[in-house]
């Protein structure tokens, strides 16, 4: 061989050299599960429900077919699949069973899962590590951030050790433990994908987004960072199929063992309150409010006699942070005004009228039920404004109390025009144009006319007792 060509070999075999060191550099710096696993899995359980439904009455030859003449293999097959049995009292009854996952959090025997893993459940069954059942006591539940709180006989019982979630960020390991399918103590692993995340309807959790595979029967077991700690209750997933599809969602430690807490203590939890309706700042909203960028909650609508009414909070305000926390996206809001107790004090740095401006208020508890508020029938004088293309008209007397409104009017037409363009309805209530309260019709048509061309405007609509911040801009 000559000596060029083995200088080439010499180099290539190096080069694998290195490529093989550096493969196993990176397999070696990747996390090894199964201590945390053999660990954690014996305070993980499995949580199964019945709800007993009455059935209606029908022949048996119709619901319960003959399977006397079946072979006995075909005859199991069909019991198992017949869910209903007889009653003492001789009607037949549907058994519903949930199955999903929960973990032991106290060695008496106190687990946490979801709420909608034992909602309305009859019976409530824990499955141990060791195959053994017991039944549970529900001691709690908190439908808004969907914790449960169960209890069964137990002493010396295995549990977990509990972590901090606000000290989680985007890219860190996670694992998850539960029953997906049933399938007992299944092992996934992830990361973390976001923080944070607000949900439709979920409006009081942050929720700790991930790309676990998560599946039916997961719900209430526990997301564990890499020191076997616990960060989270596995609650949802985003999906079109139904099944895993990169993208779920954990409820944070923190949050859940504060509801744990107030359900074992008080039975119910209690939350702040503002008494507000808020929504994002677009970007278009960020201009007609004359703000440097899209950030904060807009106040849509005040609760008459509620905390922020009374603190002095009015619509239109753009909150920008709360006892110094920033408010970057509105749903940050609902977070941290939920984690303050009833009475405590919050300091509101909002933008009013285009000035920075402090407000101090006391937070209230969030009461049972939202105020129902619905539409009444409309009267007045009718006025119009061609440049909008809507007809409206003023709120009488019982109208303005119903809504909590000093003024405002009633959309009674939508003609052809940027009205019709922008989704206004009849029935609708327009209460500020422009960032400027409507108290009477003419009012309304004067602002109307002065609008600015090729601008963001924003207009306030009430639409059945909900209220919001829509912009449009005015070609002509």
């Amino acid at each position: 061989m000559s000596i060029p060509r083995l200088k080439s070999y010499f180099t290539i075999l190096a080069t694998v050299l290195v490529l093989g060191q550096a493969v196993s550099a990176q397999a070696a710096e990747l996390p090894d599960f199964t201590q945390l696993v053999e660990q954690a899995s014996p305070a993980v359980v499995n949580i199964s429900t019945t709800q007993k439904l009455p059935d209606r009455r029908v022949s048996n030859s119709a619901q319960m077919p003959d399977l006397e003449g079946l072979p006995p293999m075909l005859r199991e097959f069909f019991e198992r699949g017949m869910p209903q049995q007889r009653s003492p009292r001789g009607d037949r009854q549907r058994e519903a069973q949930s199955l999903g996952s929960g973990f032991i959090i106290s060695p008496d025997g106190y687990i946490l899962t979801n709420n909608h893993v034992i909602a309305d459940a009859d019976e409530i069954l824990v499955r141990l590590a060791d195959r053994s059942e017991l039944k549970a006591k529900l001691i709690g539940t908190d439908p808004r951030s969907d914790v449960a709180l169960l209890k069964i006989d137990g002493k010396d019982l295995p549990v977990l050790k509990l972590g901090k979630s606000q000290d989680l960020k985007a890219g860190q390991w996670v694992v998850a433990i539960g029953s997906p399918f049933g399938f007992d103590h299944t092992v996934t692993q992830g990361i973390v994908s976001a923080i944070g995340r607000s949900l439709p309807n979920e409006n009081y959790v942050p929720f700790i987004q991930t790309d676990v595979p998560i599946n039916p029967g997961n719900s209430g077991g526990p997301l564990f960072n890499l020191a076997g700690e616990v960060v989270g209750i596995n609650s949802q997933i985003y999906t079109r199929s139904g099944g895993f599809m990169g993208v779920s969602f954990a409820i944070p430690i923190d949050v859940a063992m504060d509801v744990s807490n107030q359900l074992k203590t008080g039975g119910k939890v209690s939350r702040g309150w503002l008494g507000v309706v808020i929504q994002e700042v677009n970007k278009d909203l960020a201009e007609s409010f004359g703000l440097e960028k899209p950030a904060g909650a807009l106040v849509a609508q005040v609760q008459d006699g509620g905390p922020a009414a009374k603190g002095g909070l009015q619509v239109g305000d753009v909150i920008l942070s709360l006892n110094g926390q920033p408010i970057v996206m509105s749903a940050d809001l609902p977070h941290l005004v939920g984690a303050l107790k009833a009475g405590a004090k919050a300091n509101l740095e909002v933008i009013r009228e285009g000035k920075r401006k402090n407000v101090e208020l006391t937070v209230g508890a969030i009461p049972e039920e939202d105020k129902d508020l619905s539409m009444l029938p409309k009267s007045g004088v009718e006025r119009s404004s061609n440049r909008l293309g809507v007809a409206v008209i003023e709120l009488n007397d019982e109208q303005k109390k119903a809504f909590d409104l000093k003024g405002g009017v009633v959309i009674k037409e939508v003609q052809d025009g940027p009205a019709a363009l922008i989704g206004l309805q009849p029935g609708d209530v327009i209460t500020h144009l422009n960032n400027q309260a409507i108290t009477t019709a003419k009012e309304f048509t004067e602002i109307a006319k002065a609008l600015p061309k090729n601008r963001s405007v924003s207009m306030r609509v009430l639409r059945q007792g909900r209220a919001s911040f829509i912009t449009f801009k005015l070609a002509e």
